[in-house]
């Protein structure tokens, strides 16, 4: 049950001083998603309302399903633009069918994800290296912070995704500042981040919007040109199948799929940042994208659009205190209280509150530290974290994520391709061989030269290897007679490294230089004999380990290798 249904597992040790972090984290959440969801909506080209209609199910699906404490799954700007760009060329924006057609990759996009967790196909997380995650994360919330600056300033602002577009349309703005807007966003954040320091227990956030509000109210501040949330529409969502009717499946299908991996990716990037700060639980990835499945496939019944967690939302649910996924379902409640009872309470919320709500939110997210250990530690690795977060910052959230996961099999795949090659001394009076070139005083033999690679021998690497064994023959004049391969490290051994070690085989041979092997594991000795590499390398030349082969070409006479070499008992029939 704890494993299908992780509700089970934070539900059975849930504390009583775990309801107050969830239930103002809860409200104040539910209180961002009203204008927040309405906006998502209007850059997905529906309605308003379908945005508060899709802050209400999903929620409550997820916190059922998901792993996550304090992901906040509900419309995001990411996957609202993904919607506008894909629904927009099946229908026309306003009309019935683009309102079902939106409705049904929701459906759709359900659907893929679902599948995706129960097939565990959750891997494909792994390829969000930590510095991707970091600098997505930082990035990410530098483009949603200056996003809020429309609503701390007063002025029109052009959504966007790339950074610079962002600072040029402010800059072309100040002049045009709504300093009355400008003074309550700065009051708010002042206040939020005093009461935390002040009074950590206090949620300030929450603090906050009532205080906007109520001054507001008070001084009709909205007649100065203070914006406001104003009119909400009432009534929960209806209970609709989606119109599979609409066809367009062709077309419909392949972008369902796209948004399902890149709200995966997205929310899973959330996720685990928020996981590394809390460390009392883990994000499982097949486990939420069933629960990410599950909240859009269930929330499509309920005239929900695309969801996923939300990144700025998420850094309030969890700056405001929220302990387990019951701080959604509050937010959930509160939504479809205020859709029923409540929208007059919120007519006069300044958007600059809610602004410096998310401003204040996401400065915690940047990890300066992380970057800084890693300039010092490995600098290709931050070479990684710069240009996932600087591609972020240029291109949007998507292209910067993809970019990082990029760059990471590349970086993967450029440390396969060239392992590190120890050339092996022995450590005098001990059994012990080490690298060379980082010891002093070992024992080395004329005319031998020992090797470990320390990595398996695949299509990629085979060729540098093969380079290697002959670039050292060649430095050494001729004085290297005799190869001794430690091949301990070497766990697999592919098709291609096969034939390329018979071709280089082949080479030594006519260069009448000796090839032995010692420590090789048993699957690789498997391969040597299924292969037929065993014969080229000789059974006489396959060593227990590399003491022993060191002590046969050093000391042994031919009648008495049958003592030292592997073959003496090794099952090779097996393999014929």
């Amino acid at each position: 049950m704890k494993k299908f249904f992780p509700i089970v597992d934070w539900l059975s040790s849930y504390q009583k001083n775990d309801l107050r972090g969830d239930l103002f984290a809860g409200l104040t959440v539910g209180i961002m998603l009203i204008p927040q969801g309405m906006a998502y909506a209007m850059i997905a080209g529906l309605p308003p309302v379908d945005g508060l209609y899709a802050s209400i199910v999903p929620q409550i699906i997820y916190a059922i399903l998901g792993t996550s404490r304090q992901i906040s799954v509900a419309p995001v700007a990411m996957d609202s633009l993904l919607v506008a760009a894909g629904v927009s060329v099946l229908a026309t924006e306003g009309t019935e069918a683009y309102i079902g057609f939106a409705i049904l990759l929701a459906f759709f996009m359900g659907v893929f994800q679902f599948l995706l967790g129960v097939l565990k196909l959750g891997f494909i997380t792994n390829l969000l290296a930590k510095p991707v995650i970091s600098g997505f994360t930082s990035a990410a919330a530098l483009i949603i912070g200056l996003n809020q600056l429309k609503h701390l300033l007063g002025v029109e602002i052009q959504r966007s995704n790339a950074v610079f577009e962002i600072v040029i349309n402010a800059i072309n703005q100040i002049g045009n500042i709504h300093w009355l807007t400008f003074l309550i966003g700065i009051v708010g954040i002042l206040a939020i981040k005093g009461i935390k320091k002040i009074y950590p227990k206090i949620p300030g956030a929450l603090i906050a919007v009532a205080l906007g509000t109520i001054i507001v109210y008070l001084f009709q501040l909205n007649e100065s040109n203070v914006k406001i949330v104003g009119s909400i529409p009432e009534g929960l969502p209806s209970v609709m199948l989606p119109d599979l009717s609409l066809g367009q499946f062709a077309k419909l299908t392949p972008l369902a799929l796209t948004i399902s991996i890149v709200a995966f990716m997205e929310a899973f990037s959330v996720a685990k940042a928020l996981e590394a700060k809390k460390r009392n639980y883990k994000v499982i990835p097949n486990q939420e994208l069933i629960a990410l499945g599950a909240a859009n496939f269930f929330g499509s019944f309920f005239q929900s659009f695309p969801v996923t967690g939300g990144f700025s939302r998420s850094a309030v649910n969890f700056q405001a205190g929220a302990n387990t996924p019951l701080a959604s379902v509050f937010s959930a409640i509160l939504v479809a209280i205020t859709l029923i009872f409540l929208t007059p309470l919120f007519y006069f919320l300044p958007n600059a509150i809610l602004a410096s709500i998310i401003i204040v939110a996401i400065t915690g997210l940047f990890d300066f530290a992380y970057a800084k250990k890693l300039w010092k530690e490995d600098k290709l690795e931050f070479a990684l974290l710069a240009i996932t977060f600087f591609v972020t910052l240029h291109f949007s959230m998507v292209p910067g994520i993809v970019s990082g996961v990029i760059f990471s099999i590349l970086i993967l795949l450029y440390k396969a391709a060239y392992p590190h090659i120890a050339k092996l001394g022995k450590v005098s009076g001990t059994h012990e061989f080490r690298n060379i070139e980082r010891f002093e005083n070992l024992e080395v033999w004329q005319g031998i030269l020992i090797l470990r690679l320390d990595a398996p021998l695949s299509f990629i690497n085979i060729q540098y290897f093969s380079e290697y064994i002959q670039s050292e023959i060649k430095k050494s004049k001729g004085e290297i007679n005799k190869i001794i391969l430690d091949a301990s490290p070497i766990s697999n051994l592919d098709a291609t490294a096969t034939q390329g070690l018979h071709d280089l085989l082949d080479l030594l041979n006519e260069m009448n230089v000796a090839f032995l092997i010692c420590d090789v594991i048993g699957p690789v000795r498997d391969t040597l004999f299924r292969t037929h590499l065993i014969d080229k390398i000789k059974r006489e030349n396959v060593f227990l380990n590399l003491e022993i082969a060191i002590d046969f070409v050093t000391n042994s006479s031919p009648q008495e290798h049958t003592n030292y070499a592997l073959q003496s008992n090794y099952k090779a029939e097996k393999n014929k």
